[in-house]
């Protein structure tokens, strides 16, 4: 219902014609959310593959956002704090879990809690919309977007619709797959 809103439907259909949608190369598969914050609008598509036997059975190739924060006064500073943000996100989705064990938080520091890191980071392609709103957040609108993105993408690919986090402790084996029973 809300995207009667203009200033969603210029960051979806931008989003759509940026990402090439429905135009992913084979084996990947694409999905798509939308998010305003902070009087920001923020669309993102993620490009993913699945890899059951992979120890990393989810990869996250490219990410495409569009986002429309009024006016881009530093188009720099707006990209670095949309692609920031979207590495925030996917290292909530698909790793971010605390473990206790006899009452005390497992990990200790970053050695032992898993991020995605430079070699395992998607390719982030960011474009901006100055649509002449009142200044909008460039910080934290990039992050709540890439999770329902990535999500939708692992539904195109699998048929599975995610409803836990973190996404890489899921069984994506040929079973679990077959009887839909992954999450």
């Amino acid at each position: 219902q809300r995207l009667t809103d203009p200033r969603h439907m210029a960051v979806f259909d931008k989003l759509l014609e940026l990402a090439g949608w429905g135009q992913s190369a084979a084996g990947h598969a694409q999905g798509i959310a939308l998010f305003e914050a902070y009087g920001t609008v923020v669309g993102q598509v993620a490009d993913v593959s699945i890899n059951p036997s992979s120890a990393q059975p989810i990869v996250v190739h490219k990410v495409v956002c569009v986002v429309e924060c009024g006016r881009a006064i530093n188009p720099d500073i707006v990209k670095a704090q949309m692609q920031s943000g979207i590495i925030f996100g996917l290292t909530a989705a698909l790793y971010g879990e605390i473990n206790i064990d006899n009452g005390r938080v497992r990990q200790s520091n970053f050695h032992d809690y898993k991020m995605v890191r430079m070699d395992e980071a998607p390719t982030i392609e960011t474009y901006i919309i100055n649509g002449g709103e009142t200044l909008g957040g460039a910080g934290e609108p990039a992050t709540p977007a890439i999770a329902p993105a990535l999500a939708n993408a692992i539904c195109d690919a699998t048929g599975i619709r995610i409803r836990e986090l973190p996404m890489n402790n899921i069984d994506f084996s040929e079973q679990s797959l077959e009887s839909k029973d992954v999450v």
